[in-house]
């Protein structure tokens, strides 16, 4: 049986620099594949699937193993434009902790996953099944109207053990993040997200 693999355009061994997990060891594998394609997006070289960066299951794992790391981030692009219940089955074989980031807009098979965070976007919205299986939903923002957008994506998650965060677009960082400040303030089930990996110049 030929071995399944996966356009990966990086993987790395670095700290979780965004969200609940901020600031924590991890390895992260970015795929690559994108059927959003922000204009703000920050890793825009994963958008293309190349055909010679399909990476077999046992060359994924076996970098991971080379690691110190109990927790394995799986990012893009989009990672759920693919089967990722192979690759997850494995590494959780491995014992290691399975976390997902996801504009949620595919369905998600949460199937031996640990965490899931979608991160919303306006042009395509997450699939409303999606809402129920999330752990934090991470809404990015750039300007003042996207606080009625992160509230819209708020009133669909029913747990209460969902954490909400806003996360200031990088671009727009000194001026949006007082006015995110400003807005936990007076909306205090939200949390702020900061992206530490770069201010701390990291992968």
């Amino acid at each position: 049986m030929k071995e399944i693999s996966y356009p990966i355009k990086e993987s790395f061994y670095s700290i979780q620099g965004e969200g609940y997990y901020c600031g924590i060891a991890a390895y992260f594998i970015r795929f690559e594949g994108c059927n959003i394609k922000c204009n703000w997006c920050d890793t825009k070289e994963s958008w293309n699937i190349k055909k010679k960066d399909f990476v077999s299951i046992y060359e994924i794992v076996s970098k991971v193993n080379d690691h110190k790391v109990k927790t394995v981030v799986i990012t893009g692009g989009e990672p759920m434009m693919w089967n990722l219940y192979p690759l997850v089955k494995e590494l959780k074989r491995k014992g290691y902790r399975i976390h997902i980031e996801t504009s949620g807009s595919y369905f998600i098979k949460e199937k031996y996953v640990d965490w899931i965070t979608i991160s919303p976007k306006k042009i395509k919205l997450p699939i409303q099944e999606n809402y129920k299986k999330i752990n934090e939903l991470k809404v990015v923002i750039s300007d003042e109207n996207d606080f009625l957008f992160a509230e819209e994506q708020a009133n669909f998650i029913e747990s209460t053990n969902c954490f909400l965060f806003l996360q200031p677009e990088w671009n727009n960082i000194f001026i949006i993040i007082p006015k995110i400040i400003s807005y936990i303030k007076k909306n205090p089930k939200w949390r702020i997200s900061l992206q530490i990996h770069k201010m701390l110049n990291i992968p």
